[in-house]
């Protein structure tokens, strides 16, 4: 396939960091008490939901998971109504009420994250039906992680994916972990992408903390989609640096598997290739991180000064 432009490139290399300083953000502020509710970091898996987001286009849509601050940001999503929504503020995506694990914008193609381990596969093979039933060429991307593989949701979805031959890209995010449960013990295969086998689709494996190898396997799974040529399943071999949720303790694994994953964090290695490459000086990299710090502080400043929602309007907005 034809290697991205500096344009693209770029781009991956601001929503990347993006991710990495907006996760940061809610680290310090979950503990200093300042946000509601439960967080799932996306620290360390950066290069997954930015590689793949970056072989969409706004009408291409995915469906997110309890982690999902990354694939919302990697897909467009706007950094204060995010901060506001997970600050519980009536500014945010969903008025203050969804917080965290329930943000979607389907102007973009979001079609919400979900605290529901799994249930991203059903929805997303609706969302690919209605694009294949309309005859557009749009695509859907449903990301799950190792834990949800095995949900019973998740091998449905694969298989009706398959049958029908929707335009669907299953995007595996294997960090290794299903809450404290290593993958050795949950499931007998090491690589999730065998299963694909089950299904007739292709299945792959890629290193998933390279974001332009992530981008390279989503873009062909694509065009394959694409070209009603069915479903495809990608795992993404990566690693969470935070626990489950904030506050988790991470009494399951060891300091010497963090620290071995730590070493291969995906921002630095691709800052490396750019340079290297002669794609961007480490001064251009470093103004574009620059800039996106100050558009977080501009992002918390936002939240902060955004209300509540009324009390009178509890009932608003609330179907179910």
């Amino acid at each position: 396939m034809k290697s991205p432009d500096k344009k693209t490139l770029l781009a991956m290399f601001s929503t990347m960091n993006k991710i990495r300083e907006f996760e940061t953000k809610l680290q310090e502020f979950f503990a200093a008490g300042k946000i509601p509710g439960f967080v799932h970091l996306y620290l360390g898996e950066e290069a997954v939901a930015t590689g793949a987001c970056a072989a969409l286009t706004t009408a291409d849509s995915i469906t997110s998971t309890h982690r999902g601050h990354g694939h919302c940001l990697a897909k467009g999503g706007d950094l204060r109504s995010m901060m506001a929504e997970i600050y519980g503020r009536k500014t945010g995506y969903c008025k203050g009420k969804g917080g965290s694990m329930h943000i979607a914008d389907f102007d973009l193609g979001i079609l919400g994250a979900n605290g529901i381990v799994g249930a991203g596969g059903p929805l997303a093979c609706g969302s690919a039906f209605a694009q294949k039933y309309k005859k557009t060429d749009h695509v859907t991307v449903c990301f799950f992680g190792d834990g949800a593989s095995n949900q019973g949701t998740t091998q449905e979805s694969l298989n009706l994916a398959s049958a029908w031959k929707l335009p669907l890209v299953f995007v595996n995010e294997n960090n290794g972990y299903g809450i404290s449960c290593p993958q050795c013990k949950s499931m007998a295969v090491t690589d999730i992408a065998d299963r694909a086998a089950a299904y007739d689709m292709p299945g792959v494996v890629v290193d998933g903390n390279d974001v332009l190898a992530v981008f390279e396997a989503v873009s062909e799974a694509v065009k394959r989609a694409r070209k009603g040529e069915g479903p495809s399943l990608i795992e993404c071999k990566t690693y969470r640096w935070r626990g489950h949720f904030e506050g988790d303790a991470c009494s399951y694994r060891c300091v010497e598997e963090l620290n071995e994953w730590l070493a291969k964090d995906p921002i630095p290695r691709f800052a490396k290739k750019l340079v290297e490459a002669g794609i961007a000086s480490q001064d251009e990299l470093d103004a574009i991180v620059a800039a996106i710090k100050s558009d977080i502080e501009a992002a918390v400043a936002f939240a902060e000064a955004s209300p509540y929602p009324e009390a009178a309007e509890l009932l608003d907005d609330v179907y179910a």
